[in-house]
């Protein structure tokens, strides 16, 4: 039998760079990259929250720094890859993890929402994935090598109500991902999207199941089991399965893998 520490890890010198690493997504992500043999750079906006998992992938052997970085902002995010690439050599992989807050997007009627709040998802996510996308690839294409990564929850893709702006927000990205890879993918450089459902370990998903509760007058557990129901398993994407799959498609042995989108959302949606 082969010994675990035999096996070649997947992403052994492969350098990553991981946008809102500090929360639930970001951060399970970045943990698994490190154990599969990454170097990662974690960056985000809270400091705090980004050096919490950079200690964690530490003392577990990982490779690791950090960075405070604004996905929104070009020249903060380019300034950062370039430092990246002149320490690490290049840039393998890209995953942006970032969300925003939904509180006063979500579980608000369409007719009773501010257009500001509306166009708020649309325009952040929009933005910080296009910016953080192109800032990689340029140092992706000259290498003829990257991997470009973003995830989505199934109101990309299945229409629900009292989502706000976040669906039409989350949509675009999706649509940006098979923009990408038409147009980098002849260059080596792959695009791919992890659809999941909402992940209830999350603390952002027992906000929004909040929300939602409120807004149809149920309670959070019985909106929840709801949720869940929808699914085929009966139970929702963990962040575990979200992981596993993230390190997958960011290994070579993905590389027929781009401009799609890997449905983790055991079957509430069905392609």
């Amino acid at each position: 039998m082969i010994n675990e520490k035999e096996k070649d890890m997947l992403l052994e010198n492969k350098n990553v760079v991981v946008y809102g690493a500090g929360g639930a997504v970001g951060g399970a992500v970045a943990r698994g990259f490190a154990h599969e043999g990454a170097r990662v750079f974690l960056t985000g906006r809270n400091p705090d929250n980004v050096d919490t998992v950079a200690k964690e992938i530490a003392a577990a052997g990982g490779s690791v720094e950090t960075a405070v970085v604004d996905a929104l902002d070009e020249k903060s995010v380019a300034e950062h890859l370039d430092a990246v690439v002149a320490d690490a050599g290049g840039i393998d992989v890209s995953f942006n993890a970032i969300g925003i807050s939904p509180r006063g997007l979500q579980g608000i009627p369409f007719a009773d929402l501010p257009v500001e709040n509306f166009m708020r998802p649309v325009t952040t996510y929009a933005q910080a994935h296009f910016v953080t996308a192109k800032s990689a690839a340029r140092h992706m294409i000259p290498r003829e090598s990257g991997v470009i990564m973003m995830h989505t929850p199934e109101p990309a893709r299945v229409s629900l109500p009292l989502v706000g702006g976040m669906s039409v927000g989350w949509a675009a990205m999706e649509a940006l991902n098979r923009a990408l890879s038409a147009e980098w993918a002849q260059h080596g450089v792959r695009s791919i999207c992890l659809r999941t459902t909402g992940m209830v370990e999350t603390p952002v998903i027992d906000v929004v199941y909040g929300l939602h509760a409120d807004a149809l007058g149920i309670g959070k557990d019985q909106f929840t089991a709801a949720a869940t129901a929808m699914t085929h398993r009966k139970r929702p994407t963990t962040l575990a399965e979200l992981t596993s799959v993230a390190v997958f498609l960011a290994s070579d042995r993905a590389s027929a893998m781009t401009g799609t989108v890997a449905n983790l959302t055991g079957g509430l949606i069905v392609d």
